[in-house]
């Protein structure tokens, strides 16, 4: 579905860091023996990559999950694995539809693969990107989310909690940048910030507002009619 504004999009949002400081604790779950072997036989490749258990990563790690569409087992693995464990999630999916978006991104996930694009490349950089809680969507969904949301009335109920308080402008600054497809060094650059000031200013409106990552957030700013 073409999005009113769509030409704004540049690609992903995400700013990957190419060599991380440690490596990063990865646990794949997938339907099946041989798609899980499959997918750690493509981030073993990588060292950068520290391919473990899940009681070995709580709080401090990446959960990679594939699935050919999201369903509700899967939406309550999720929120349970983001909620309760403290991972950084990665969905790798054939299928997302257009009532089911929100409904993953709500539950935490900012980086989504395309199983037909899951090659050992593309899934480091959605791993990286999850891990330093950026955000990491296929072109063709950021659309879509934006489709989908700008269908919305601002300030109606529904899967993104409307609060009180609202967006101040250096966070619509950052915000709206963050939606063109920019990464926190880009960010910085063009609005004269150092990272860290971006960084916080993330964290901040994500903390105040209860929104999981920045995907949640460029959710919310569209919706609430802070962008378009």
């Amino acid at each position: 579905m073409a999005a009113a504004g769509e030409g704004k999009v540049r690609g992903t949002f995400h700013s990957v860091i190419a060599e991380p400081e440690k490596k990063i604790p990865v646990v794949v779950h997938a339907p099946d023996p041989i798609s899980r072997e499959g997918t750690i036989s493509q981030l073993r490749q990588h060292p950068e990559v520290d391919l473990v258990d899940e009681a070995a990563v709580s709080g401090a790690g990446v959960a990679v999950l594939l699935a050919e569409s999201p369903d509700q087992a899967l939406l309550s693995q999720l929120r349970r694995l983001v909620r309760s464990e403290g991972l950084h999630p990665v969905l790798v999916v054939s299928l997302i539809r257009e009532a089911e978006l929100l409904d993953v991104i709500e539950c935490g996930v900012g980086a989504i693969v395309w199983r037909h694009e899951a090659t050992g490349g593309r899934l480091l950089r959605a791993v990286t990107a999850a891990f330093h809680g950026d955000g990491d969507l296929p072109s063709d969904l950021l659309g879509r989310l934006i489709s989908q949301v700008g269908s919305l009335r601002p300030g109606t109920s529904g899967h993104l909690a409307t609060q009180p308080s609202g967006l101040t402008p250096r966070e619509i600054d950052v915000l709206r940048l963050v939606a063109e497809g920019m990464g926190t060094g880009e960010i910085a650059s063009k609005l004269s910030y150092s990272e860290r000031t971006v960084k916080n200013i993330m964290q901040g409106l994500t903390t105040r507002l209860d929104l999981r990552n920045r995907a949640h957030a460029v959710a919310y700013a569209l919706r609430e009619g802070y962008i378009s």
